[in-house]
């Protein structure tokens, strides 16, 4: 009994000094928050959220050029030797043990400091008016060649998949910090109010990094990725269960709401927020996620252009759900595409994963420049690093004539939302082993993306434990349509 009423005395003084600071009209808190609101839109749209629905569109820092993102993630990491970085050196000294000094003490995992140079057998040649080089695995990337731009000089500091994932797509190897679809979706929040802000799609099976790829970290997992199922209803129990009409359900719902807000008043917690905005986007996901997936209302046309199959889990049904998703308002679509791993048989892994992904993500290009929504919606293409100039092979682990992980140079590419077509930036030694110009972490990445999309990544914060962690990133730049800047830059 004197615990509890311990217990009590504690709530009702909490309850008290919470009640000061929320409901008092000249208290503290609302100084404090209009000063906040007086010094930054985003602080401004943000606190407005709170009051509502914390989705609802924020401004940005300055005016954007790309309002959504689609990103291609390659998980696995394509041969960039065998796609977009042809060397004649390596076909000169193919079969050759590597110089010494390019290897130093570097280690890998699957095969020894001294192995053979391996040249692709793929031929190279130039596309479009910019001249770009490709394999002839991309034929239908080289029809568009002139929309995108080629990074050939991406590095990273991960060497192993799940890590090397991570870390692409949260700006470190180790758990708990938000994906960079739950960093944009916060804070630009999301003009689509019958699907979640941040979807992710899959194929070809999972991904090494799992979750964590798509997770919201320290933020409130209202900014989490949702990944939509293959096969039945998108999301796991969207349809009501039998007996329960909808009217039923309406008034179950009507009834949560008020009790959590009533919750919400007294404790503050933003994870009850999320909790009733879950449940009032899936009764509206309920009408719009089936209609969302029947890609079947696409024309002939349009299918055969992806080519997409209804009913089937593909990259090319996912690239058309991309499509679909950002035109009703989704503000981060992020495929993941588990297949290029190829540590045996590279030559022919390489072949195979291109006749699943290079159609498609091509078509993507070609479909949202027809329907007026490239311009200002951001594509990004690429795995978690590259792959050897060396050859990997192992008889006693069955393998033969593949590469293994190599982070310090890889290759992807980009288009629209302001990214300057044509473009192919950066070079590597002849060998394809060291970048020799214009050096892009992942970090330069990560802080043109979120340029592009209208913030200055040291503003873009969220008070956590004590202190206001922000999207890790330097300052960078691509070249844009407006822009003279040729490269992408850290401060």
């Amino acid at each position: 009994m004197k615990y509890q009423a311990e217990i009590n005395h504690e709530s009702r003084r909490l309850m008290t000094r919470r009640w000061f600071f929320r409901d008092c009209g000249m208290g503290l808190g609302s100084i404090a928050l209009a000063s906040l609101l007086g010094e930054n839109k985003l602080a401004a749209a943000t606190a407005a959220a709170v009051a509502g629905d914390p989705l609802t569109p924020k401004a940005p820092h300055f005016r954007p050029k790309a309002k959504r993102v689609i990103y291609l993630f390659m998980a696995g990491a394509p041969s960039q030797l065998d796609l977009f970085d042809y060397k004649p050196t390596l076909a000169k000294y193919d079969g050759h043990p590597v110089p010494a000094e390019l290897v130093k003490d570097q280690r890998y995992a699957f095969i020894p400091r001294d192995a053979a140079l391996f040249a692709t057998t793929l031929k190279f040649s130039r596309h479009g008016r910019s001249g770009a080089e490709l394999s002839e695995a991309l034929p239908h990337l080289a029809e568009i060649v002139d929309d995108v731009a080629i990074v050939k000089s991406m590095t990273t500091e991960a060497f192993n998949h799940a890590p090397a994932q991570i870390f692409m797509n949260t700006g470190t190897t180790q758990f708990g910090r938000p994906s960079m679809g739950s960093w944009v979706t916060y804070g630009l929040g999301s003009e689509s109010q019958s699907l979640p802000g941040f979807v992710v799609l899959s194929s070809a099976g999972g991904t090494s990094g799992g979750s964590a790829n798509w997770g919201c970290g320290f933020l409130p997992t209202l900014y989490q990725g949702v990944p939509f199922r293959r096969t039945g209803d998108p999301i796991l129990s969207l349809s009501n269960p039998p007996g329960i009409t909808p009217k039923m359900q309406r008034e179950s719902l009507d009834l949560l709401k008020e009790l959590n807000q009533h919750h919400l008043k007294g404790v503050g917690d933003p994870e009850i927020t999320t909790r009733i905005n879950a449940f009032e986007m899936a009764y509206r996901m309920q009408s719009s996620a089936p209609e969302l997936m029947e890609i079947a209302s696409e024309s002939k046309a349009t299918l055969e252009m992806y080519g997409a199959e209804p009913g089937k889990n593909s990259f090319a049904n996912n690239c058309l759900l991309a499509r679909r998703l950002v035109e009703r308002g989704v503000r981060f679509v992020q495929l993941y595409h588990e297949g290029w791993d190829h540590h045996s048989e590279v030559i022919a892994g390489v072949k195979d994963q291109c006749g699943h992904t290079d159609k498609p993500a091509a078509a993507l290009i070609k479909d949202l420049k027809q329907r007026g929504l490239l311009d200002d919606t951001l594509i990004v293409w690429g795995g978690e690093f590259g792959r050897t100039p060396m050859v990997e092979t192992n008889a006693a682990a069955g393998r033969k004539m593949g590469r293994d992980h190599h982070p310090q140079a890889f290759t992807m590419w980009l288009a629209g939302g302001g990214i300057q077509p044509g473009l192919t930036l950066g070079q590597t030694d002849d060998f394809g082993f060291n970048i020799v110009a214009d050096r892009v972490p992942v970090h330069d990445l990560h802080a043109t993306i979120l340029q592009l999309l209208g913030f200055d990544h040291t503003k873009l914060t969220y008070h956590f434990q004590g202190r206001d962690p922000l999207h890790h990133g330097r300052i960078a730049q691509m070249l844009s349509r407006r822009s003279s800047t040729r490269t992408i830059r850290g401060a």
